[in-house]
């Protein structure tokens, strides 16, 4: 299976860099050019996708709200 289109706009193209299992979720550091982005996905998905380190991926990224906070 391959994605032809997909309409998201906040991509974010880079590779695994760490993968921290868990018995249900896993957390999933992904490094790119903008940063580090960091997804929770069940652990099932990560064997599915067959995630590792150094694996080329896409974040894609649906927010309903973005809180900002004063520093």
């Amino acid at each position: 299976m391959s994605i032809k289109a997909i309409n998201v706009r906040n991509q974010f193209r880079g590779k695994v860099k760490e993968i921290i299992d868990g018995p249900v979720v896993s957390e999933v550091d992904i490094e790119t050019p903008a940063g580090i982005v960091t997804s929770v996905i069940t652990t099932r998905s990560v064997r599915d996708l067959g995630l590792a380190p150094g694996v080329e991926v896409v974040a894609l990224v649906k927010a309903t709200e973005v809180s900002i906070a004063k520093l």
